[in-house]
């Protein structure tokens, strides 16, 4: 039989049953059971963690665990950089794409309006996710930890926040999006890019006022729609502008889409 000692850290607990949480305890494993094996066991998708020492030592995910080892396991590092440290992924993400599960619909609206490449459907069963997150290299965004276990999964967030926005500053935050945010380049629908296009081609397309007031249009090719800076650009610009900070990147693209559904 063998017994190992686990300490999991920071928000990691979240995911444990109350007695165990935030202390060391002892756990009895299966046999020749893997640190991924017993720590998706204990209830924290595999997606979530960033860093394993067993004895004091950095290991993957693929350790089979031994009587006696001292497990210590860490969420992603905000401030300290453990890059020689890590073990658990063949490499990170070079290009961040996301693919949203269905009860996400809000955030991943608001990741388009930042420019990030988000799938979203409704309809997606957990298994088309999978396979599509492996294929495309997508980060999988979901409240629902079982789907984060899933086996070929290998990038994930699990999302604690309720709200569209706040799920969007949890996620800026957590994998420090701010840099890479180019708002206003994709449609919230269709999230594919949008194109400028002349005031003469706007004809029919948009009010007469519309017309009158503006300039610069933008295009959708797949819904045809047409976007300007209307009454809705100010407020997003100012939810872009406060997530990206002083990083965020100069809007080359103007339009106003239909305001993001919560």
């Amino acid at each position: 039989m063998v017994t190992a000692t686990f300490r999991f850290y920071e928000e990691l607990n979240d995911f444990l049953a109350r007695p165990l949480r935030r202390r060391a305890f002892s756990c009895v494993c299966a046999h020749a059971a893997t640190a991924k094996h017993m720590i998706e066991a204990l209830g924290v998708p595999h997606t979530e963690v960033e860093l394993i020492l067993v004895n004091g030592e950095s290991v993957g995910f693929e350790r089979q665990l031994a009587d006696g080892d001292r497990v210590a396991v860490y969420p992603k590092f905000e401030a300290l950089d453990i890059q020689p440290l890590l073990r658990v992924r063949e490499r990170p993400l070079r290009v961040m794409r996301f693919i949203a599960d269905a009860h996400l619909g809000g955030l991943a609206q608001l990741l388009r309006l930042a420019g990030f490449d988000t799938l979203y459907d409704n309809h997606y069963p957990d298994a088309d996710i999978e396979v599509l997150a492996a294929a495309e290299h997508r980060i999988v965004l979901t409240r629902d930890r079982e789907l984060l276990k899933r086996r070929t999964i290998t990038h994930g967030c699990y999302v604690r926040a309720l709200k569209p926005k706040a799920q969007l500053r949890e996620i800026f935050d957590r994998l420090d999006l701010a840099g890479s945010a180019r708002p206003f380049r994709l449609c919230l629908t269709c999230n594919v890019p949008l194109r400028r296009i002349a005031r003469d081609e706007v004809a029919g397309r948009a009010p007469e006022g519309v017309l009158e007031r503006h300039t610069q249009f933008v295009t959708c090719d797949v819904c045809r729609r047409v976007f300007w800076e209307g009454t809705h650009w100010q407020r997003m610009r100012a939810l872009m502008d406060s997530m990206a900070g002083e990083r965020a990147a100069p809007v080359e693209t103007p339009f106003c889409p239909a305001e993001p559904r919560p």
